[in-house]
C-alpha cells in the first residue's frame, strides 16, 4: 500500500513540472508576440517654429535646405522660441543643411538673445521672449517617451464645439517623476476664436527634488468644474523661470520685437534747435515733429537707427544711435528731452557730429549711409558752409529743414545768405525742405522720411576716399635701379593706405612698364586694404626703357576697362624720365575717357611731358621732386588734391 501512494505523489510532482514548464514556454512566446510600439520621428517643414508645438521636450526630422535666409533664427545657443526649429539646429552646428534628426528641449525666456553668425546662418538679437529652447543631436535618452506625432497650438475656430475648448497631452516622463497631464484652456472672456491659453497642472510631491521636471511648476490653480471663476495668477518665480501673466501666456508665439526695416538701413541723426528763440511751445512741436519721425520710421538693428543732438551756444548728444533699437522707446526718449536755451550755433553743431557722434562706440555700423537732418528757426548765429563741407568729405549726407525763414527786413541780419543751399551736398532741392510757419512741419514727416531712405540718391556718402578705381602706372625702366624702385612702391602703398578699400568702395590695381607692359594685378583681384598691400611689396622690378605713351594705352585697354560706371577713375602714372614715344595722343584718350590722370615726375622726369600727361589745370595734377627718397613728401598733398578735385564738381 505505501509503494502505490508513493508512485501517485511521484506521478503528480511530475504532472506539476510538466505543466509549470509548459507555461512558462508559454509566456515566453507571448512576451515575443508582444512587441513594444516602434518610435517613429515627426517630420517637420524649415518654416516651423518652436513655439508652435506644445511639448515641452521632442525629436523631429528636419528636411534639407534650412540653411536659407528666409527662415529666422534669433539667439546663439539657446534660441526664443519664435525661432525656426531647423534653422537654428543649423545655426547650432547639430545639423548641416543636409537635414537629419534633432532633440529639442524648452527652456526659460531670457532676457536677452545675442544674434551670431554661424555655420551659414545669420540669426539675430532679440531683447527678449517668453519661451526658449536648446538644440542637441537627435538621439532619444533613455528613459524618456518621445511623441511620435507632434501637437500644435492653434486658434479654434468660431464653430468649435464648447467641450471642444479644453485639450490633453500627456507630458514625456523623466526618470524619477510621474508623467502629468498639461490642459490647454480657453480664457474666459474670449471667444474660442481667439487662441488657446495653457494652464498648467499641480506639481506632484517631489517637484522640488532633482529629478523633477526643469520647468517650475505653479503651486496650483482653481479648477473651473468647481465653479470657482479667479484665474490662477503666477509668482514671480514662475515670472523669472519665464511664464507671462494673464493673456500673454497664450501658446500663440508673440510678434517679435522689430529688427527695423531693411529697405531703410540708415544711420540718422537729428540736430534739433534748442535755442532761445525758439520757444517754449514751438520746441514741443519740433520734439512732435522727431516722434512722429520715429513713428514713421522703423527703427531697429536691421533697419534705421536715430541718435539726437540738441544744440543752442553748444551742442550736446541727447542720445546715441544704440541707445533706442525701436520705434517706442525712442519716442519715449524723445518725449523727455528739455530745452537748453541759448544761441543758435549750427555750424558748431555740424562739427561736433563730424568729429563726435559717428563712431563706433555710439552705433555707427559703417555699413549704413551716415545722414544728419539740421533744423534750424530762422537762421544760425553762426557760419555752417565750412563746417557742413567737411561733413560732407566725411560722408555724412546732411539735410537741412528751416522753419520760419528771415523774411526781406530780416535778412541783413544774416550772418551767412543761403546757408542751406551752401550746407547740403546738392542743390536740386532733395537736400533741403523750407517750412513757412511751425504748424506747418508736420506735413514734411513723409517727405523726409521717403528721402532719407533713399539710400540710392545720398550722393554724399560717396567720399573721395572711398568712391574711386585707382590705378597706378609704375616706371619699371633701367634708369630707377632696384632700390629706388624699392622707394616707389613704398609711395604706391602710402597713398594706397589713404583710401577705405573694398569690393564696393575703393579699389586698387596697377601695371608696370618699360618698353612693354604688364598688369600686376586688376581691380577685381584684391579687395582688402591688407591685401593690396602685401600685393605692392610682392611687384618684382621689371628694368628696361621708358615707353610711357604706350603704357597709358595699355592702362586705359588692361586696366580701366574693368573700372565699374559709378567709380571715378584715377590714374596715377610715376616716372624718373623723358618718355622714348609720344604721350600727347595717348594723354588725351585718357582724358576723353573720363580717367583724371595725376603725373608724379622724379630726377629727370621732364615738366612739359608731366603737364601733358596730366588732368587740366596741370598745376592741381601734375607733381615733381627731385630725389626719390623725397617722395614720401608727395603722399599729403596729392590726396588732399584728390579730395579737392572730388569736392569742387557740380553739385547741383
Amino acid at each position: 500500500m505505501g509503494i502505490v501512494v508513493l508512485t501517485m505523489k511521484a506521478s503528480v510532482i511530475e504532472m506539476f513540472l510538466v505543466l509549470l514548464v509548459t507555461g512558462i514556454h508559454s509566456n515566453k512566446e507571448m512576451t515575443k508576440k508582444i512587441k513594444r510600439p516602434k518610435f517613429t520621428v515627426p517630420q517637420i517643414n524649415c518654416d516651423v517654429i518652436a513655439g508652435k508645438i506644445i511639448h515641452p521636450e521632442f525629436i523631429v526630422k528636419c528636411p534639407a535646405g534650412c540653411q536659407d535666409p528666409k527662415y529666422h533664427v534669433y539667439g546663439t545657443n539657446v534660441y526664443a522660441s519664435y525661432s525656426s526649429v531647423c534653422a537654428a539646429a543649423v545655426h547650432s552646428g547639430v545639423l548641416d543643411n543636409s537635414g537629419g534628426k534633432v532633440l529639442v528641449q524648452k527652456v526659460a525666456g531670457q532676457s536677452g538673445y545675442r544674434g551670431s553668425y554661424s555655420n551659414g546662418v545669420q540669426s539675430l538679437s532679440l531683447p527678449r521672449w517668453r519661451e526658449s529652447f536648446v538644440v542637441s543631436e537627435g538621439k532619444p535618452q533613455k528613459g524618456v517617451a518621445y511623441p511620435s506625432a507632434l501637437t500644435y497650438s492653434s486658434a479654434k475656430s468660431p464653430a468649435a464645439k464648447a467641450d471642444e475648448t479644453t485639450k490633453a497631452y500627456q507630458k514625456p516622463s523623466v526618470p524619477g517623476t510621474t508623467a502629468q497631464p498639461v490642459t490647454l484652456m480657453q480664457v474666459p472672456g474670449t471667444t474660442s476664436a481667439e487662441g488657446t491659453h495653457t494652464t498648467l497642472p499641480k506639481p506632484s510631491p517631489s517637484a522640488g527634488s532633482a529629478t523633477s521636471s526643469p520647468r517650475p511648476q505653479p503651486m496650483g490653480h482653481r479648477s473651473r468644474e468647481l465653479g470657482e471663476t479667479d484665474m490662477w495668477k503666477p509668482g514671480s518665480a514662475l515670472l523669472d523661470a519665464g511664464f507671462i501673466p494673464n493673456e500673454e501666456t497664450s501658446t500663440q508665439p508673440l510678434d517679435p520685437v522689430s529688427q527695423g526695416d531693411p529697405n531703410c538701413k540708415v544711420d540718422l541723426v537729428f540736430l534739433m534747435d534748442g535755442s532761445a528763440s525758439i520757444g517754449r511751445r514751438r520746441f514741443r512741436i519740433q520734439k512732435q515733429f522727431l516722434a512722429d519721425i520715429a513713428q514713421a520710421l522703423d527703427i531697429g538693428p536691421a533697419g534705421p537707427l536715430v541718435g539726437v543732438v540738441q544744440y543752442g551756444d553748444n551742442p550736446a548728444t541727447q542720445f546715441n544711435l544704440k541707445t533706442h533699437m525701436n520705434s517706442r522707446d525712442l519716442k519715449a526718449a524723445i518725449e523727455k528731452i528739455t530745452q537748453r536755451g541759448g544761441l543758435s550755433n549750427v555750424g558748431r553743431a555740424i562739427s561736433f557730429v563730424t568729429k563726435n557722434f559717428f563712431s563706433k562706440a555710439n552705433g555707427n555700423r559703417g555699413g549704413a549711409p551716415n545722414v544728419a537732418v539740421v533744423l534750424v528757426d530762422g537762421w544760425p548765429t553762426d557760419k555752417v558752409e565750412e563746417a557742413s563741407r567737411l561733413a560732407r568729405e566725411s560722408g555724412i549726407n546732411i539735410f537741412f529743414i528751416t522753419m520760419e525763414g528771415a523774411v526781406e527786413n530780416e535778412k541783413p541780419y544774416v550772418m551767412e545768405p543761403n546757408f542751406a543751399s551752401k550746407a547740403v551736398c546738392r542743390t536740386n532741392g532733395f537736400y533741403s525742405l523750407s517750412v513757412p510757419s511751425w504748424f506747418n512741419l508736420h506735413k514734411s514727416v513723409q517727405p523726409l522720411v521717403k528721402r532719407v531712405c533713399d539710400t540710392d540718391r545720398l550722393a554724399c556718402s560717396k567720399t573721395c576716399f572711398n568712391s574711386a578705381d585707382v590705378g597706378f602706372v609704375i616706371d619699371g625702366s633701367s634708369s630707377v635701379g632696384t632700390g629706388n624702385f624699392r622707394t616707389v612702391l613704398q609711395f604706391v602703398a602710402n597713398l594706397s593706405r589713404e583710401f577705405e578699400i573694398s569690393d564696393t568702395d575703393t579699389r586698387i590695381g596697377a601695371v608696370q612698364y618699360t618698353y612693354e607692359q604688364r598688369l600686376e594685378f586688376g581691380f577685381d583681384t584684391y579687395s582688402t586694404k591688407p591685401d593690396i598691400l602685401n600685393a605692392i611689396k610682392r611687384v618684382g622690378y621689371w628694368s628696361g626703357g621708358t615707353s610711357t605713351g604706350a603704357a597709358i594705352n595699355y592702362a586705359l585697354e588692361q586696366l580701366f576697362k574693368e573700372s565699374k560706371p559709378n567709380k571715378r577713375k584715377l590714374m596715377i602714372l610715376i616716372t624718373d624720365g623723358r618718355s622714348y614715344d609720344d604721350i600727347r595722343i595717348p594723354a588725351m584718350a585718357a582724358h576723353h575717357k573720363g580717367v583724371i590722370t595725376y603725373a608724379v615726375g622724379i630726377a629727370w622726369a621732364a615738366q612739359d611731358e608731366l603737364d601733358v600727361i596730366a588732368t587740366h589745370p596741370a598745376k592741381d595734377h601734375a607733381f615733381f621732386v627731385d630725389e626719390f627718397d623725397n617722395l614720401y613728401k608727395l603722399v599729403p598733398e596729392v590726396i588732399q588734391n584728390i579730395c579737392t578735385e572730388f569736392n569742387s564738381r557740380p553739385r547741383n
